[in-house]
């Protein structure tokens, strides 16, 4: 089977653009496939998740959890009861304590992902998601350790008890680089929230040989710095 074969099914086809996990939570949102009541933003830094996801769920509970230093977590200026310090493997809440479980550029850094993985399988809920996104094709940055393969970091999933349902190009690859390569200057950070370029060939090839929006998000797929996934606990599996 090659990749296209193995991924075919979890690549969207309702558009192609460049996202963003929080974008993701947003659009499930408004197609009413999404709503929690209670969220763990795993590795939350400095809580800047916290107050979207209140004006989205408003209802919703959030918890963050993080370990006790890092860069973003020694940024944090606010505390309170809805931050939770952790070892960085094992999370301390019961099983099935979350409905949504919210990762942004966490994985990468997390030195046993697998048993992290199968942490938040256990704190999951039966009918919960995961959504978040890590790093494919981008270079070292604050104490990362990995950058996954799609194809590994579904079977990683899968072997924690989630299956992934969705993946979504995030910023491309090479823009990654050359954002590293030249110091990471501000002009670059347009493009984690703009259609990036490399991603912009991509959807005007994609265009002009008139494909389907599900060749185009295969292709960003497998040459982006980032990708957005969402994951559901696999069935008949229990925490």
């Amino acid at each position: 089977m090659n990749i296209y074969d193995y991924l075919e099914k979890i690549i969207p086809s309702d558009h192609s653009r460049q996202s963003r996990a929080i974008d993701v939570v947003g659009w499930m949102k408004a197609e009413k496939k999404l709503r929690p009541s209670k969220v763990l933003d795993l590795g939350c830094g400095i809580g800047a998740t916290r107050s979207i996801f209140q004006r989205l769920f408003p209802e919703a509970q959030w918890v963050g959890v993080d370990i006790s230093s890092s860069p973003e977590v020694n940024a944090r200026q606010d505390e309170g009861s809805e931050f939770v310090t952790y070892d960085g493997v094992s999370l301390p809440f019961p099983d099935e304590s979350f409905d949504l479980v919210f990762s942004n550029q966490v994985l990468e850094h997390v030195r046993y992902p697998e048993k992290v993985l199968s942490e938040v399988r256990r704190v999951l809920e039966g009918g919960g998601l995961f959504v978040g996104q890590t790093s494919q094709l981008e270079p070292y940055h604050s104490f990362s350790y990995w950058n996954f393969t799609i194809y590994g970091f579904v079977e990683i999933c899968k072997e924690a008890g989630l299956d992934t349902i969705m993946l979504r190009p995030g910023i491309d690859g090479p823009t990654l680089i050359e954002r590293s390569y030249l110091g990471r200057p501000e002009a670059y950070s347009k493009w984690f929230k703009e259609e990036s370029p490399f991603n912009q060939i991509i959807e005007s090839q994609v265009r002009e040989q008139k494909r389907p929006a599900k060749i185009a998000n295969f292709r960003k797929i497998l040459y982006c710095g980032q990708f957005v996934f969402v994951c559901r606990p696999s069935l008949g599996l229990g925490p």
